[in-house]
């Protein structure tokens, strides 16, 4: 992952993912409150130019960017704020490009103006986290597509190291041995949840487990140095039936996170 750097002080980085769907479809997931909802984080969006686009990443952690593009379905774009009142503006650019096979290839720029490189680590955090809700995105397109749906993100902080935290989850989960393709079933202390495994991510920074639920839904396990303490999360996404009755299962979780990784630990 790199940052792309110009002579006049613009800075970017872009990712993209091949996703199935006409481009009327993969719009409204990547453009509309209740479509990033079902893959990403609760939104809500006014579309078009002016409108607002709010992004709750977790309790206390919203950003609202206002959107200065508006070309459905193939593009949209969006300014918010980075690091207060003295941070830079970001520029968030949507494409969608339909190809053959009915597939679409949605990519995300986001670009900023610095004379700096106090702003690349951001860029590179940024690029580097879209990939795990792409693969959700195609997920969600693949097998839940015009379904309604619901998600929420619960949060839990540990001052332990991140192996260590992770370590600690997976025993909780009873997920240690894990293996991609196999069913799962949560153990007595956790809330009950069953379905099979996605996906895991092995990695020294940001590791990563992904169930397909049998609700039906999708779960992401993980957890993430974000300069203080190590943050654990558990991204909750509910399809058809299961959709409107979320409040008791986000409750229920961010009860156990509560206990299981308080934030005075």
């Amino acid at each position: 992952m790199s940052v792309k750097k110009e002579p006049s002080g613009k800075r970017s980085v872009q990712v993209e993912v091949e996703v199935p769907g006409t481009p009327e479809e993969v719009w409204r997931a990547i453009s509309t409150g209740e479509g990033i909802s079902s893959w990403f984080v609760q939104a809500k969006v006014e579309g078009e130019v002016g409108g607002k686009m709010v992004l709750n990443f977790g309790p206390g952690m919203e950003s609202t960017a206002t959107v200065t593009a508006w070309e459905p379905p193939l593009r949209f774009a969006a300014e918010d704020q980075w690091g207060g009142e003295n941070g830079p503006v970001i520029a968030t650019e949507w494409f969608v490009e339909a190809r053959s096979g009915g597939v679409c290839v949605v990519r995300v720029v986001h670009s900023l103006f610095a004379e700096t490189d106090d702003w690349d680590n951001q860029l590179e955090g940024t690029e580097g986290g879209w990939p795990l809700y792409f693969r959700v995105l195609r997920l969600y397109l693949s097998h839940f597509r015009g379904m309604h749906g619901a998600s929420f993100v619960a949060t839990g902080f540990s001052t332990e190291s991140l192996s260590q935290t992770w370590s600690k989850l997976m025993q909780l989960l009873s997920s240690v041995d894990a293996k991609e393709g196999e069913k799962y079933k949560a153990g007595t202390d956790v809330p009950q949840i069953s379905g099979t495994v996605e996906w895991i991510r092995e990695s020294k920074t940001e590791p990563a487990i992904m169930l397909i639920l049998d609700r039906p839904g999708i779960v992401i396990f993980s957890a993430a140095n974000c300069g203080g303490p190590i943050m654990v999360a558990a991204s909750f996404y509910f399809y058809g039936a299961s959709a409107p009755d979320v409040s008791q299962q986000e409750a229920a979780w961010q009860a156990w996170m509560n206990q299981k990784f308080p934030s005075e630990s």
